[in-house]
């Protein structure tokens, strides 16, 4: 991991809350309840765990993140912005401080990995200059060096997760979110997925992880919080799974 792509952009400063709901909650149509009461703070470069069963509200909470959807009741502020104040042309711009991971990689079938993670370089209007240099550093540090002309049907799942993971750090995000990103994976691609976020985390990326995996969460041992049918009810600075579930 020496080569690592340097995110210049991330603060090393830690400590200092990025990401604070100020109690969220999220009604759908029918009076369904996704999240009650959300109260929560992650500071800058932590690396933490959501976990519940399904229909916590894991998924709700990172769609209200992304913007996606918007809350019932209650505020959520990004680097200290109400993200209810955002106008809708200023979406596209505060998105670009997410990087975002899916259990099915959503990589384009008809490009290869190059393409791929340039695209998102692509849809920002950077530099062909910087694009040239940016991706070709990002993939080496992904470990894809071979694989630059390769179209995602030729990889692997684990390949086409770093594919994924590269696509999502080359705009240099603040925060990382990976929604299930071992789901699909055998337990040695998850634990070497897991290795690369964890080496992301320490160079200054907060990572926020959804998932379902016990074995992870355990090995692991970061701050796992977790949600059970839309409340929060626990929050261990360091530890395994919930006994809540």
């Amino acid at each position: 991991m020496s080569r690592f792509y340097h995110l210049d952009k991330v603060s090393e400063t830690k400590e200092k809350p990025i990401i604070r709901f100020e109690g969220v909650g999220k009604t759908y149509q029918k009076g369904i309840a996704a999240l009650n009461d959300i109260n929560l703070t992650i500071n800058k470069g932590e690396f933490v765990f959501i976990v519940g069963t399904s229909g916590s509200g894991k998924s709700t909470l990172i769609k209200l993140l992304l913007k996606e959807i918007e809350p019932t009741e209650g505020r959520i502020y990004v680097e200290g912005k109400d993200l209810s104040r955002l106008r809708s042309r200023q979406v596209a711009k505060y998105r670009r401080n997410l990087g975002v991971v899916f259990q099915n990689f959503r990589l384009l079938p008809d490009r290869n990995v190059y393409e791929n993670v340039a695209f998102a370089q692509r849809v920002i209007n950077t530099p062909t200059s910087i694009i040239r240099r940016r991706v070709p550093a990002m993939l080496s540090s992904m470990g894809l060096t071979e694989k630059y002309g390769s179209y995602p049907n030729e990889l692997s799942g684990g390949e086409q997760q770093r594919v994924a993971l590269a696509r999502a750090l080359v705009n240099n995000p603040l925060i990382l979110l990976a929604d299930e990103p071992t789901g699909n994976l055998d337990p040695s691609n998850s634990i070497e997925i897991m290795s690369l976020l964890n080496e992301i985390n320490k160079r200054g990326t907060t990572v926020i992880v959804v998932t379902h995996n016990k074995e992870i969460v355990d090995m692991m041992q970061k701050r796992v919080i977790t949600l059970h049918k839309g409340k929060l009810v626990s929050d261990e600075q360091k530890g395994g799974y919930s006994n809540e579930l």
